[in-house]
């Protein structure tokens, strides 16, 4: 049954236009009509099988983002620079401007993944399969999420949906709807728990209720609300990994793809991972030898490890430790500070061991020892989600929210790209930095 499905993206790939930006048409009236793919348990399924592929192969969101974060947040290091929109991006400030192509493809990108999500959450009601349904509910609200994200992450503002002219949210209320969205998921798939029928049809690797649970709970920590991103965190299970699984063939690892197999694109910054003084890792650390591998002999030293090893490799789609440190930064911004709870949650990522962790992501280091004021756990979290989350995407988020020193980074928000802005009047002014 799983290969049957795959027939079906040539003809998905037919519906597909140009998406330059969010105003865009994504149908195609001389081609197969969206009604064709939406009214079967067949052509939903397609549809919400190819967002995975959208956003994790090739040069999707997740190449994107870490090339946008990395260079911003100062993670990266670029080996070529003969490739003018990364060059860009490691020169930051006014470098950069709304014709990047990285800056582009992530805008173009994640916007056509929340209208091809859309169609799957618009018209899964009509399959009467209400188990198989709340599998297709909640897999799209996976990756409606995270592109809904990503926006958030580099833009001020956001798209509100998708269509002509559309208006444009903040990103405090593109959280909020992240959040709603994943409420609806949650509750259909607590009502009808998912199917064994769908989760054969699907690619393995993501566990759909945890992952849910671990984007609810990363999206209230950004959009400021603390309580339920403790509370949230706390639901989910971090004995278990989700994530985006590779093959050798059609489905490979794209970070190896670009940067691993290549050294000709960017590699890590150094061992610093670059941070500054004072937050630089334990040489002990056993994240370094995770994230990292080691050149002596031909430049650049410092090489990509961890996720990107290989073409096989998987790509979590969040981190057990995230959940942790989120518990640890909720609790230092409670009202009432706990920082003796938040100390206990930073020693659960100190002292981890790899082994201990889903992923083997582990400093094993001595303890921090305390007291230690709100502002120092904020700090510490800081670090230690530089280094658990080296080249996650999520260091530019974390760099603002944590109120780091602007000079650590090369901009706190991305311009428009000029094909939104030409062909949309409701485009917000660029930022100033």
């Amino acid at each position: 049954m799983k290969k049957k499905l795959y027939i079906i993206y040539p003809v998905l790939a037919a519906l597909v236009l140009s998406f330059a930006g969010c105003v865009k048409d994504y149908s195609d009236p001389a081609r197969a009509t969206e009604v064709n793919v939406n009214t079967s348990t067949k052509g939903l399924t397609g549809v919400a099988v190819s967002l995975q592929s959208r956003y994790a192969a090739g040069r999707g969101n997740i190449y994107n983002t870490i090339t946008m974060s990395g260079f911003l947040a100062n993670e990266l290091f670029l080996v070529n620079p003969g490739n003018t929109a990364e060059l860009q991006l490691s020169l930051g400030g006014t470098s950069l401007d709304g014709g990047n192509t990285v800056i582009g493809a992530l805008w173009s990108n994640s916007n056509k993944i929340i209208y091809d999500a859309n169609l799957v959450l618009s018209n899964a009601a009509s399959i009467s399969d209400k188990p198989y349904v709340s599998g297709l509910v909640g897999y799209a609200t996976i990756f409606k999420s995270l592109a809904l994200g990503d926006l958030a992450a580099f833009w001020e503002k956001v798209p509100s949906g998708t269509g002509e002219n559309v208006t444009f949210i903040t990103r405090a209320e593109a959280y909020t709807k992240i959040i709603a969205d994943i409420d609806l998921a949650l509750a259909n798939i607590t009502a009808n728990p998912i199917s064994t029928a769908f989760l054969g049809n699907i690619p393995a690797g993501i566990d759909i209720p945890n992952t849910l649970r671990a984007l609810k709970a990363r999206y209230a920590l950004y959009g400021g609300n603390y309580t339920l991103a403790l509370t949230t965190a706390n639901t989910v299970d971090l004995t278990k990994k989700s994530g985006f699984q590779h093959n050798a063939t059609i489905n490979q690892n794209g970070i190896y793809v670009a940067v691993t197999g290549t050294n000709n694109l960017w590699q890590p910054i150094s061992n610093t991972l670059g941070l500054p003084a004072g937050l630089t890792p334990d040489p002990a650390d056993k994240r370094l030898p995770f994230y990292l591998s080691e050149n002596l002999t031909i430049a650049p030293r410092w090489r990509m490890n961890g996720f990107a090893a290989a073409l096989t490799t998987e790509w979590p789609v969040y981190l057990s430790g995230e959940m942790t440190l989120i518990k640890a930064e909720a609790y230092a911004r409670q009202a009432t500070p706990d920082v003796a709870l938040a100390l206990i949650e930073l020693n659960k990522i100190v002292t981890k061991k790899p082994a201990a962790d889903p992923y083997g992501v582990g400093a094993d280091l001595p303890p921090l020892v305390g007291p230690l004021t709100p502002a120092q756990i904020l700090t510490e979290v800081y670090k230690q989600r530089s280094i658990e989350m080296f080249l996650s995407g999520q260091r530019l988020e974390d760099s603002r929210r944590l109120a780091r020193p602007q000079t650590e980074r090369k901009r706190n928000f991305v311009n428009y790209p000029f094909r939104e802005r030409d062909q949309n009047p409701n485009t917000p002014a660029d930022p100033a930095f």
